[in-house]
């Protein structure tokens, strides 16, 4: 019992150590300013509906290339579906969604969206050509070699 007592007193002073420097680190927001002022919002990114976006690697959910921000997506409306959907997609001359989309999460077919694919703006996004939130090294998977 004592053995587990000064382990756990070390382990916690250890991480006291180990974690102390990151701590005193200035949290750094991605709009710029301190978290402590207001800031205005950033500009909405304008929207490249010309073309369509190459997807940046495999099962990469594709980006929407139209304007969605008007969109009713919620429990009882999804407006993608009136291009989208298997039975619309043809007349509307729109991308009909991935059969995966009409798979319940018991792997049953069925007619209409799964509950689970209901909500489009969870994985598709609209395709905007703008600068990384972040810094990073991500290479699509088309440029490797």
């Amino acid at each position: 019992m004592m053995k587990r007592m000064i382990a756990a007193v070390a382990g916690v002073m250890i991480a006291t150590v180990a974690i102390g420097p990151l701590m005193s680190q200035e949290v750094r927001a991605i709009r710029e300013a301190p978290l402590t002022q207001d800031a205005p919002a950033a500009p909405i990114p304008k929207q490249e509906a010309q073309q369509r976006f190459d997807r940046a690697y495999r099962q990469q959910p594709p980006l929407v290339p139209h304007q969605v921000d008007r969109y009713q997506i919620d429990w009882r409306v999804n407006q993608c579906l009136g291009c989208h959907d298997w039975s619309n997609a043809a007349k509307m001359q729109a991308p009909t969604l991935s059969m995966t989309h009409y798979i319940d999460r018991d792997g049953r077919q069925l007619d209409t969206v799964s509950g689970t694919r209901w909500f489009c703006n969870q994985c598709h996004v609209p395709q905007a050509d703008t600068s990384d939130l972040v810094k990073n090294t991500f290479v699509p998977s088309s440029k490797v070699k």
